[in-house]
């Protein structure tokens, strides 16, 4: 990932599949991930865990540009199309959010920009001695 000083750059479970993220600022962010062999289930497609990772890891990063720390207390995604190869883009955008909450929603494309799976994402803001 490049080097924004953004906190969820420390992700080592992120940078251990291979995503990227390209840019961050307040209740936004896009992610990118390469696709290999590694990231490819029993079945010859994308592993669904890896598609829920990317979206996540773009809703963490929309989510956290300030302070305080900002966890997921509800995420769930629907898979659109089954991909092989190339590249995957998540952009995350929030769709509204309070003192304590933030609405998260995630789009994750191919390189053509077709849908492959759409993600809510629901945050909670800790308060930050907690």
């Amino acid at each position: 990932m490049p080097d924004t000083g953004h906190r969820v750059e420390r992700d080592a479970f992120a940078r251990h599949v291979g995503i990227e993220l390209m840019e961050v600022r307040a209740g936004f962010a896009k992610a990118r991930l390469r696709l290999g062999p590694q990231h490819l289930n029993g079945v010859g497609v994308v592993q669904g865990g890896v598609i829920f990772s990317l979206a996540d890891l773009a809703f963490a990063a929309a989510c956290n540009q300030d302070a305080p720390v900002t966890v997921a207390i509800n995420a769930s995604i629907c898979f659109m199309k089954a991909v092989r190869e190339g590249v995957l883009h998540a952009q995350a955008e929030e769709v509204t959010s309070n003192l304590r909450l933030g609405a998260y929603s995630v789009r994750v494309t191919d390189d053509a920009g077709q849908t492959v799976a759409t993600f809510q994402g629901l945050a909670y803001r800790r308060k930050a001695d907690s």
